[in-house]
């Protein structure tokens, strides 16, 4: 049994974030052959959900870079490898010193939750007033996060020469993984997403194929946070947008995403 594993930005999606026309064709004709397809992505459930609404994404999907695992047949959910109280307050502690707000998320139940501090910045205010104002998460102060909490990550927005200091000083903590690229923001602008150093995307698709039966996993991802999924599938495709690293270890470097580069490949593979 083939299954495929698709990352969602720079990857799956378009230079819009959004499946296109094309790709939406595609994932038809997989369908029509019985070709097994889900997610594997960085962003939250909440996030994703509109993206992939109408798709028929039907198999369990793993987000959160794998913290997150949820089958939407059973509507079980399934949470491995949370952040601590000592890992959020060290993680707040650099974003601190270095001027930035960091937003918390967390998860009950299909439940969404996001507390922060007081946003220093505009484009942190922009962030909670356009995209966490306008998704179905419950945003709280800082202070109100429950010492119970589910913490799945810890996100932050920031000039690069304010995000990349952080980045550094988390590669010395044994106990946390930080993933950071350009933000949509601008330029001048980084992302940054922290999580427990033993999340990751390998080992949720290899729970996904544990639990499916499948003989032969199929990747596609365009960044470090691939990494560990492309080491253990049987083919990885990365887009010649993505990130050198990753090309360096894939099966094959195919199209870009904003030319349907995954779409064009999958059709010529399976012959479509």
């Amino acid at each position: 049994m083939d299954l495929i594993f698709f990352d969602l930005d720079g990857t799956l999606l378009n230079s819009d974030s959004e499946i296109s026309p094309f790709t939406k064709e595609t994932l038809a004709l997989l369908r029509r052959r019985n070709i097994a397809y889900t997610v594997a992505t960085g962003r939250t459930m909440l996030s994703a959900k509109g993206i992939l609404e109408g798709h028929e994404f039907d198999l369990p999907q793993a987000y959160n870079n794998g913290v997150t695992i949820w089958d939407p047949r059973t509507q079980k959910l399934t949470l491995e490898h949370l952040l601590s109280s000592a890992d959020i307050s060290a993680i707040g502690e650099l974003a601190s010193a270095q001027g930035i707000t960091p937003f918390v998320h967390a998860i009950d139940d299909q439940n969404y939750f996001i507390y922060h501090a007081t946003p220093r910045h505009q484009v942190e205010k922009e962030l909670i007033n356009t995209r966490y104002c306008h998704v179905k998460a419950k945003i709280f102060p800082m202070e109100e996060l429950p010492a119970n909490a589910q913490v799945t990550n810890v996100s932050m927005i920031g000039a690069t020469e304010a995000i990349k200091p952080i980045w550094n000083e988390l590669k010395k903590n044994s106990n946390l993984v930080a993933y950071s690229g350009p933000a949509i923001e601008g330029d001048q602008y980084r992302w940054m997403d922290v999580l427990h150093y033993d999340a990751s995307k390998g080992s949720a698709v290899t729970s996904i194929k544990k639990q499916l039966g499948a003989t032969n996993i199929i990747c596609f991802g365009d960044s470090d946070n691939d990494l560990s999924m492309f080491e253990l599938a049987d083919e990885s495709y990365a887009p010649d947008s993505g990130k050198v690293n990753l090309k360096e270890v894939a099966s094959a470097v195919i199209r870009p995403n904003y030319e349907d580069g995954v779409a064009h490949f999958l059709r010529e593979r399976f012959s479509l």
